[in-house]
């Protein structure tokens, strides 16, 4: 039985990576990996792949930096053209990109069976892309696997209760099979000269990058912090930072997006993470590592119930940053809860149950 694991994304591919490998596996599933493309740098490499245990995908849509229409629209065409041409016995998704609306639109209407990894989260805020992608594919997907007890509750309370399972969360197979690898192969900290406490940054949504006067108090809190800050600068972060003319003089460094072992070094090595990302909030809980979240609210809300993670407004930022990097006893009061996300067996927990359905509709 052929599965189609669609992705679009790196962070996609490293979480789907546990789920692949799982596949390959059993015996009665052979994985055909698809990439739509919406990443596509140097860093998805041959090695990138040999570090994730995965095979090369055996087709890339190349669909680009585009708009999300533009993105979904491509996608859709090229994931319904190799449903059609490969007759899979299903199709997975994970997350909430581009890649996961034109998969899950391109399965449902060729009623193949589609499962979705990750499902059940929810921010609240439809005006974020990536809800609205959340929204659909939860109500179009056959199997959904909810990744927390929360998420299972949000499925529910949207009337969606058939064929949900709770899986727990690929991110935690991901950090737990690749963080010792990270430890001893990447030369992060050596390079970038972080023999002491420092904080490792990421920001990337539009919410924050596209609001120059948001965007211009995150920096600045940034380079006035007690600690290094190293922040990998995303494309869109990047181009956002040049256009506000902004110099960093004194404890941001502005740095080229790092390939997955050397952001996993930097994120487990760091005293806090400050981010916007949803799978970063995830990782740093696994690898234990205070997290302060510039968002007004979050889809992994485990993260700040369990007190492991801070939603903070910019105009914030600097005095509570500034209180974790100089606080050890407020930085130990962030840690102590590694399985929030499961126990590291997600992926394989997915594909019995996958296999299971796959069986029953033959």
């Amino acid at each position: 039985m052929t599965v189609l694991a669609v992705v679009g994304t790196r962070p996609e591919l490293v979480k789907m990576a546990p789920v692949v490998r799982a596949l390959d596996a059993a015996p009665a599933t052979e994985p055909r990996l698809l990439h739509t493309g919406q990443h596509y740098d140097d860093e998805l490499s041959s090695d990138f792949f040999d570090v994730l245990g995965l095979p090369e995908p055996a087709r890339n849509l190349e669909v680009g930096s585009a708009s999300g229409a533009k993105q979904t629209a491509d996608g859709l065409v090229g994931v319904d053209a190799e449903i059609a041409a490969r007759e899979p016995t299903a199709v997975v998704t994970l997350g909430d990109t581009n890649a996961v609306l034109a998969a899950t639109l391109a399965g449902a209407k060729r009623d193949t069976l589609v499962g979705h990894i990750e499902a059940g989260l929810r921010s609240g805020d439809r005006s974020m892309p990536e809800e609205v992608n959340r929204v659909v594919a939860d109500h179009l997907s056959e199997l959904l696997f909810a990744p927390t007890d929360s998420a299972v509750g949000n499925l529910a309370s949207e009337g969606i209760e058939s064929g949900v399972t709770q899986t727990g969360n690929t991110i935690v197979d991901a950090c737990l099979d690749h963080a010792p690898v990270a430890r001893e192969r990447s030369d992060a900290l050596a390079r970038f000269g972080l023999d002491g406490d420092y904080a490792l940054a990421t920001i990337h949504r539009p919410h924050n990058t596209d609001d120059p006067e948001r965007l211009h108090a995150i920096l600045a809190a940034l380079d006035d912090a007690p600690v290094p800050v190293v922040l990998p600068a995303h494309p869109r972060t990047e181009a956002a930072i040049e256009a506000l003319g902004f110099e960093p003089s004194r404890s941001l460094r502005l740095v080229e997006p790092q390939g997955y072992l050397d952001f996993l070094a930097l994120l487990d090595g760091a005293c806090l993470a400050v981010t916007d990302s949803g799978g970063v909030q995830e990782e740093a809980s696994v690898l234990e590592t205070p997290c302060l979240t510039v968002r007004p609210n979050t889809e992994r809300p485990e993260t700040v119930e369990a007190g492991v993670n801070e939603l903070v407004e910019p105009t914030a930022l600097g005095a509570r940053l500034t209180r974790l990097a100089t606080d050890a006893t407020a930085r130990a009061a962030m840690i102590g809860h590694p399985d929030l996300y499961g126990d590291g067996n997600a992926g394989e927990r997915i594909v019995a149950t996958l296999v299971d359905r796959m069986e029953e509709r033959r």
